[in-house]
């Protein structure tokens, strides 16, 4: 009986030692996730008021990012005013894909995989300019109306 109670008790505390070895490990990989996770929201949700998808961030995000980053052109060249902004509002959206893109790893994916920052980087300027193509060719064949910048009267 009493080897009994000598075995149970060992085994009692080789439990208790095993959990709390286990213990510090599993609370650094949770920590860890719920940071990855938390990233992952911040990135995908200022990728998303930055991207062309978010229908009205553009007043309130990307038109002051590219006239701010044509301004500082014009601070060199006093003519890159406007095609300096079509290019920060153009680059507005790459980030935006991007950091959704980014973003969108962090939350959903469960294994983590090597990022290769070019081919993203290239996927995110193929996505943006595809969309930036579609928006010209709706404004020329009359679907969409141009804005009055780009009108002749």
């Amino acid at each position: 009986m009493q080897s009994i109670q000598k075995v149970s008790q060992e085994l009692s505390l080789e439990n208790q030692t095993m959990t709390e070895q286990l213990e510090p490990t599993i609370s650094k990989e949770f920590k860890k996730d719920i940071f990855k996770k938390l990233r992952g929201g911040f990135f995908l949700v200022l990728g998303y008021l930055l991207s062309p998808l978010c229908w009205w961030n553009d007043l309130l995000f990307n038109l002051p990012i590219a006239y701010g980053f044509g301004y500082g052109c014009s601070l060199l060249f006093p003519k890159l005013l406007l095609p300096c902004s079509i290019i920060g509002y153009w680059l507005s959206n790459i980030v935006g894909i991007l950091l959704m893109q980014f973003g969108s790893k962090d939350i959903f994916q469960k294994e983590p995989k090597e990022h290769n920052l070019k081919k993203e980087l290239f996927t995110g300027l193929i996505s943006s300019t595809a969309y930036t193509l579609l928006i010209l060719l709706l404004i020329q064949l009359k679907i969409l109306d141009s804005p009055v910048l780009f009108s002749n009267n």
